[in-house]
């Protein structure tokens, strides 16, 4: 009897913890596979472009910004940038339109999308003057796709991939595993990035990021949105030093009479161009981004990689959920990637700016539209 006592109550035991096992978030059951993984092709160069940060003129959104004093009042938004842009084919000949619902990406590269399970190739051409590469974040790869160049220990082919010379292409392929899409307290999408890792201070500084949505197994639509949101935007709230830029001697003669008096490391001239901007656009130039009241609104947030890149993305009128809080201000980090998902309920106009006083009223601002 005592036998039999005990065996039934380890068997009621072992149900129990099964039951406690499930009902964690840890344990959930995993993605619905697929019938088959997907091959995403892109075809991405680096094109050198003159960028205007503000095309439309300064403090457009009417807010306070910093004060114009003598040095800013001769400042020019244009600079000489080096951004991705996505191309129709491997002639490089054509560039892809952007649709309508990602014309607010600006100076971003373009978006690349995936799924758990899929492989991301891009066909990369360096249209520039100086030496760039592309560098994923999260994704799995090899080492002819890192795209970084440090010393790692290897050879010929699999440094190729580090730093592509002007005028020269390199084909890189990057995977899509478990550990690269949502955790088990993320959202039905998560959000990497990429960018140029030969000199990558330079590099990102001269423009070179994208950003990659990464979204779970069977959770997408056929044009990769997931299925659980209705509208998605992309933000990446960035400070362009261009005194690091790849350009710097042609943007200081271009945009600075005082080039002659100041040093590149004179803290005065740098300041003059510092350039404080979401998608490369300041003081409300961003395309106004419109929403639906009512519907599930998902934001993905990035910041660039220089010291003052600690920026509190903040939205007036409405709130979010991030990390499982709900808040309306996200902070990022230098490289911060992160996801707020929202039902704005508050129609109207609102203000979308970093709560860094600095970069406030330096013009990282824009606006947002709710309508019923």
């Amino acid at each position: 009897m005592v036998m039999s006592f005990l065996r039934t109550s380890i068997a009621v035991l072992g149900l129990a913890s099964a039951l406690l096992s499930a009902a964690s978030p840890s344990a959930r059951p995993s993605e619905a596979p697929r019938a088959a993984s997907r091959m995403h092709t892109y075809f991405i160069a680096a094109d050198e472009v003159a960028w205007d940060f503000a095309p439309r003129g300064r403090a457009l959104t009417g807010a306070a910004t910093r004060s114009i004093d003598d040095a800013d009042s001769v400042r020019r938004t244009t600079y000489l940038k080096a951004i991705y842009r996505e191309y129709t084919d491997d002639t490089f000949t054509t560039l892809k339109p952007r649709s309508p619902a990602w014309e607010h990406l600006g100076m971003l590269g373009p978006l690349l999308r995936a799924e758990v399970g899929d492989t991301i190739r891009v066909v990369y051409r360096n249209n520039t003057n100086g030496f760039f590469s592309m560098h994923p974040h999260g994704l799995a790869y090899d080492k002819a796709s890192e795209g970084a160049l440090y010393n790692d220990g290897t050879l010929d082919a699999d440094k190729r991939d580090d730093r592509i010379p002007p005028g020269a292409s390199h084909v890189y392929l990057w995977t899509v595993p478990p550990r690269a899409g949502p955790g088990p307290h993320d959202p039905s999408s998560v959000l990497w990035m990429y960018h140029s890792h030969f000199v990558e201070p330079t590099d990102m500084n001269t423009g070179l990021l994208g950003p990659i949505i990464v979204s779970a197994s069977g959770s997408a639509r056929p044009d990769g949105s997931p299925t659980d949101v209705d509208r998605e935007f992309v933000a990446a709230f960035a400070i362009y030093d261009e005194t690091a830029s790849a350009y710097v001697d042609k943007n200081i003669v271009l945009n600075s009479v005082r080039a002659a008096n100041l040093k590149v490391t004179d803290p005065g001239l740098r300041r003059l161009h510092l350039m404080y901007s979401i998608n490369g656009f300041i003081d409300g130039n961003l395309p106004l981004l419109t929403m639906k009241k009512g519907e599930r609104v998902r934001w993905y947030l990035m910041s660039n990689s220089n010291d003052e890149d600690v920026h509190g993305a903040h939205w007036h009128g409405q709130t979010a959920v991030a990390g499982g809080m709900r808040t309306d201000t996200v902070p990022l980090a230098p490289m911060g990637m992160t996801v707020a998902d929202m039902i704005p309920d508050g129609v109207g106009t609102w203000l979308f700016h970093c709560h860094v006083n600095d970069h406030f009223e330096g013009g990282m601002q824009a606006l947002f539209r709710v309508v019923p």
